[in-house]
């Protein structure tokens, strides 16, 4: 058994796509049951934000549960297979441990470093325990997960690059903070950022405009602001100081017609801050008279400083270490379960020549016959004690599969004890 991840973020597509695949909590629970009724599924849960949709799952085969999640997803998107396909993309085994530790530290995010995709991962672990689609291996690797995001926040400086770029911006702004009149484009979590800051810095108002209706109007509840649709964004603009856009979409969405068309007759400064990629602001708004634009481009010193002290290259550290580790782990439960079988063939053998040895030699009184019990078991000890130590070393070294396979080949294990074993310590 193996983990696949099939999944689809604002790095593999545009936001009109991802906005086709949003789900809500009913929606991941049929989405989740959905792919653990497959046939070739045995666990599953999925981690579900605004920028992301995975499909973690516990997989007895690849080609087939592959072929199965990505079904799962297109018919979730409306989609042609053709259409969604190039904007999906596959982990597994190893590189699906790999990518989970990647994600839950925060290095994956449109944010780097950002906190809400930790809480969203215990999210997915959650549902799928309440929902019994979780068993022993993902929650392994979920749990495992959890301590490696909590570590790259506790031991780096990961968490301070995105509020600082934020906190940089709305310094460079002409338009002061405080007393204005606020937009903010997006409800994803830079755009979450943006909010918190205009509100410690005591705007005037704040608006958040979005294309989910449901993302704006939870964001703007948590910091009484104002949720309005996202093509509201034109006529709001003839009343905004200072706009911050952070949606990423593909097309500039404060185009610079609507800008000028709103500032006919006026004379007072208005920011523009630009904090997506690809832009959402276009470039030649900073052409017109009194409007200020500060976009990633302005800010290229401020952010090459933050990548050096945000601790980015430490928490790759960290999270290679924890793969290597949980890896390591994994290979040795994957021999257990054969070193188990030989031990219990071992015993199974050493009590049948004890019971012809009894039927041989009924006269045999009892303090002879335990030792020449005692003195079985040795030998069969030592014979396997050599094999089972090197097949261990091996799986630290490298995948053990082939090890344990000529194991049980050469010793002629029954595949159904093995099996048993595997059953019963709850691992791959």
């Amino acid at each position: 058994m193996s983990v696949l991840v099939v999944g689809i973020s604002h790095k593999s597509a545009p936001v009109d796509l991802l906005e086709r695949l949003a789900l809500d909590a009913d929606g991941t629970v049929k989405l989740i049951a959905d792919v653990v009724g497959g046939e070739h599924v045995t666990e599953a849960t999925a981690i579900v934000t605004c920028n992301r949709l995975e499909v973690y799952a516990e997989v007895d085969r690849f080609h087939g549960s592959v072929e199965d999640l990505s079904g799962l997803l297109v018919a979730r998107a409306g989609q042609s297979t053709e259409a969604l396909l190039p904007h999906l993309y596959v982990h597994y085994d190893e590189g699906a441990v790999s990518h989970l530790f990647q994600v839950a530290a925060g290095l994956d995010s449109m944010v780097v470093g950002e906190g809400q995709i930790l809480g969203q991962t215990r999210d997915a672990l959650r549902v799928g325990q309440e929902h019994g689609t979780v068993g022993p291996a993902l929650n392994t690797l979920f749990q495992q997960a959890l301590r490696v995001g909590k570590r790259a926040h506790a031991e780096t400086d990961i968490d301070r690059a995105a509020p600082s770029l934020v906190s940089t911006a709305l310094e460079r702004s002409v338009v002061p903070v405080a007393g204005a009149r606020t937009l903010v484009v997006g409800a994803g979590a830079m755009a979450s950022l943006a909010v918190a800051h205009l509100s410690r810095g005591g705007a005037a108002s704040i608006s958040v405009l979005n294309r989910s209706a449901g993302r704006a109007q939870r964001l703007a509840d948590e910091y009484a602001a104002t949720s309005l649709p996202l093509d509201r964004l034109a006529a709001e603009l003839a009343d905004a100081d200072l706009v911050v856009s952070c949606t990423g979409a593909p097309e500039p969405l404060v185009r610079l017609a609507d800008v000028a068309a709103a500032r006919v007759g006026s004379d007072r400064p208005l920011t523009v801050i630009d904090l997506a990629l690809p832009h959402d602001v276009e470039p030649t708004l900073a052409d017109l008279p009194g409007v200020q634009l500060i976009n990633l481009a302005g800010l290229a010193d401020e952010l090459r400083g933050l990548e050096a002290t945000a601790g980015v290259d430490d928490v790759r550290t960290i999270v290679g270490q924890e793969i290597a580790a949980f890896l390591a782990v994994r290979r040795q439960a994957s021999v257990t379960p054969t070193v188990v079988a030989l031990r219990s063939m071992a015993t199974h053998v050493v009590d049948n020549e004890m019971a012809r040895l009894a039927t041989r030699l009924p006269d045999l009184d009892e303090a002879t016959r335990a030792e020449v019990l005692q003195t079985v078991r040795r030998v069969a000890d030592k014979l396997l004690h050599e094999p089972t130590v090197r097949v261990k070393e091996l799986a630290d070294a490298e995948p053990a599969v082939s090890y344990t396979a000529a194991l049980a080949e050469l010793f002629r294990l029954d595949p159904q004890a093995v099996d048993r074993v595997t059953r019963a310590d709850g691992k791959p």
